[in-house]
């Protein structure tokens, strides 16, 4: 017999494997957020489950999503906030709402150039060669919607997340997940039907959105979709996956309202309700897809006519970070001087020559070069400034803060002796303040090495003050003599010292 079966290494080739790689590729952003939650400085995250949140996150705009505009930013923020708190009760509410928006801001990927992820997967060729490259993806997106507002809108790789999928016929798994959803209720197993309808929703709603990205290309340039062939037989088969869908999602309307309605038990009821809701909702969603179906090729003729009589577009703007700084950051250095040689010789431009005729050129060859001053130009005067500082205080604010200071007879409060400062000698009461500040911690020692007879001392008195212009804690002032022992010549190595009151205190 003649061996028939294919070379080994066509037998590796598996795009299912591509696939499963690109699936848990999407799952490392969300891997991500729970790894790294103990480098986060403004939070104790050990609590905190980030990648159930951003599942959750996910959820919400998405179920959120409208054909024309997507989930409002601050609407989901309030929805996450909730489920957050639930996971750290004991935590406050403005603490959930930054662990909410640091996992929204993750999935839309804040403080990267294009926002988008990148991972490395690998595939087998038809001819057996293992290749890696970089599979980018996004999760969450902002896009503007019809009334200048900024709304999210979850991508395809971040429904398949939730569906746990990816690269999936989109008809065709709707279709198996509406008959999975009709056995169950038929079968009255509600929790698992209310699973079976929200990946039917989901569904939906990636089916709207392929068709939404698919007509907002056309507004942008009509040449980049066939209009010819692929999007009449696309509207063709979706229109028909509306009406047949449109029947289909009636019948399970009408088959859970009456289990229901039949239903004595709470929660069974209160189950049948919310699958109620939910495919209401993809009744909804699918009534407004048919009817932008409908509209498309309204569309489609008013951008043809609108671009075709358009000026011609304007070149685009050089990115120099992402098209120029970057690629040349990872070159050699030979590679990348000419690189950097040749950009700004482009960017410079041309300079124009000195001389532009020949006969300009003979006349400057053939002129008399100009006298020289043998002892060269003359040299400018230097505008000198004088650069001696002032003292900060006058002579007369020492003065005044001197008489103001000597308490030798009763301390006094800071704030009285900086009220009557103001009134006496403006000038003089920040003075007074600085000196009353290091009045309490005297350098006692100094006083004694220059030989001042008298020291000030400021005690805390636990009270506080607020003037015009200054304010704080309240000190209490003295002057405090300094003297010596009794004993002073008899004892070596003896010095002066407070008295016993005061240095008590």
């Amino acid at each position: 017999m003649n061996d028939s079966r294919e070379p080994a290494s066509v037998e590796l080739s598996d795009d299912g494997l591509a696939r499963r790689a690109k699936a848990l590729a999407c799952t490392a952003p969300l891997q991500a957020l729970d790894e790294n939650k103990g480098s986060l400085r403004w939070v104790k995250a050990d609590v905190y489950q980030l990648a159930e949140i951003a599942l959750h996150t996910i959820d919400q705009v998405t179920v959120s999503m409208d054909f024309d505009s997507g989930a409002n930013q601050q609407r989901v923020l309030d929805q996450v906030t909730r489920f957050v708190a639930l996971q750290a009760p004991e935590r406050t509410a403005e603490e959930h709402r930054k662990v909410a928006r640091h996992v929204l801001q993750r999935l839309i990927n804040v403080g990267t150039v294009d926002r988008s992820f990148t991972e490395k997967i690998g595939s087998i060729d038809r001819s057996g060669v293992y290749r890696r490259y970089d599979f980018q993806f996004n999760l969450l997106v902002e896009r503007a919607g019809p009334d200048g507002k900024i709304y999210l809108r979850a991508s395809d790789e971040a429904i398949n997340v939730l569906v746990g999928a990816l690269d999936t016929d989109v008809e065709s798994a709707q279709i198996a997940a509406e008959v999975k959803l009709e056995s169950l209720i038929r079968r009255g197993r509600i929790a698992e039907a209310k699973l079976a309808a929200e990946q039917a929703r989901y569904r939906t709603v990636q089916y709207g959105e392929m068709l939404r990205q698919l007509l907002d290309a056309t507004s942008r340039d009509i040449r980049a979709v066939d209009w010819e062939h692929e999007v009449p037989k696309l509207l063709a088969d979706a229109l028909i996956h509306i009406e047949e869908r449109y029947d289909f999602e009636h019948r399970i309307l009408s088959n859970i309202s009456d289990l229901r309605d039949r239903s004595d038990e709470p929660l069974r009821k209160r189950q049948a309700a919310e699958l109620v809701t939910i495919v209401r909702d993809c009744i909804r969603r699918h009534m407004q897809l048919q009817q932008r179906l409908l509209t498309a090729g309204t569309l489609f003729r008013e951008e043809q006519d609108r671009q075709q009589f358009a000026e011609l577009p304007v070149r685009a703007v050089l990115d120099l970070h992402g098209q120029l700084l970057t690629p040349a950051l990872g070159l050699p250095l030979g590679d990348a001087l000419a690189v950097g040689e040749e950009f700004f010789r482009g960017a410079s431009g041309v300079g124009p020559p000195a001389v532009l005729e020949l006969s300009g050129l003979v006349s400057r060859l053939l002129r008399l070069a100009p006298e020289r001053d043998r002892l060269g130009e003359e040299i400018p005067e230097p505008d000198l400034t004088d650069t001696t500082e002032k003292p900060v205080f006058s002579l007369e604010d020492w003065a005044a803060t001197d008489a103001l200071l000597d308490l030798r007879d009763t301390p006094r409060q800071l704030s009285d002796l900086l009220t009557e400062a103001e009134r006496t000698a403006p000038s003089a009461a920040a003075l007074l303040l600085h000196r009353a500040v290091n009045a309490f911690n005297p350098q006692v020692g100094e006083s004694i090495a220059r030989g001042d007879p008298r020291v000030l001392v400021g005690v805390a008195t636990g009270d506080r003050f607020d003037l015009p212009h200054f304010g704080g804690d309240g000190l209490l002032l003295h002057s405090a003599p300094i003297v010596s022992p009794p004993d002073a010549s008899d004892a070596p190595g003896s010095e002066p010292s407070l008295p016993e009151d005061l240095s008590d205190e």
